[in-house]
């Protein structure tokens, strides 16, 4: 018997205080989520927006709901935020994260079984900022998360980067807003550091065939790596 996929898809309007629509915010869910015992959220970074979703994060949730290959388990693509542009001071600094990290904790805080966040790029920062409590969370190709240590997130931490992603070059600090801090992938953090293998870049993680695709994929479904 084949695999049957049921895919929803849902545009969350925000409404201005002038009462104007902004259509900023899309979420696009893979499997059957109202029957799923495992739902992995992937929270994206930069340059996300409407127009992109579908060759960005839905790109990314798409491959690693058919790399689970399992009835169980839902994958949403959550653009839930206002993601930063580029690499400027929006992309430096904590507010567009804040603001992601209230929207994305009341998101998860209404789905069904364990949850799994996938967290790529700046979407790090807005996953490690959401307070909320989940089975695991997962660093992939991260500047920095604004914790100090995995002990201050509410799940099992793990983290990934490519050999050759741009972020290995992002310095952990932080001064004031300026800055995400220490590199999750870090000794010291104490997240589950694992290899990326052949996902050797930035945009890579979720290419098909990948360890690092086979290893969030285990982790999405419960399942050690």
């Amino acid at each position: 018997m084949g695999k049957t996929i049921a895919v929803v898809a849902a545009l969350l309007v925000l409404v201005t205080p002038g009462g104007a629509p902004e259509p900023v915010r899309r979420v696009e869910v893979f499997g059957d989520l109202a029957h799923a015992r495992h739902v992995a959220v992937v929270v994206p970074g930069s340059d996300v927006d409407g127009a992109r979703f579908d060759r960005t994060v839905g790109r990314m949730a798409r491959s690693l709901f058919d790399a689970v290959g399992r009835s169980d388990v839902a994958v949403v693509a959550w653009l839930g935020y206002r993601t930063p542009s580029g690499v400027g001071v929006d992309a430096a600094t904590g507010r567009l994260a804040r603001a992601g990290a209230e929207s994305l904790a009341r998101y998860v805080r209404g789905l069904p079984g364990q949850v799994h966040l996938v967290c790529h790029s700046y979407g790090s920062v807005v996953c490690a900022l959401s307070g909320v409590e989940v089975a695991d969370v997962v660093f992939l190709g991260s500047p920095g998360v604004r914790v100090s240590s995995a002990a201050e997130i509410r799940a099992r931490v793990w983290a990934a980067r490519g050999a050759d992603d741009w972020t290995r070059w992002v310095l952990g600090v932080r001064v004031g807003d300026l800055g995400h801090g220490v590199d999750p992938t870090s000794a010291g953090f104490g997240a589950e550091v694992f290899d990326a293998g052949s996902a050797r870049r930035h945009d890579q993680y979720f290419d098909a065939g990948t360890e690092s695709l086979r290893v969030v994929a285990r982790i999405s479904a419960g399942e050690r790596p």
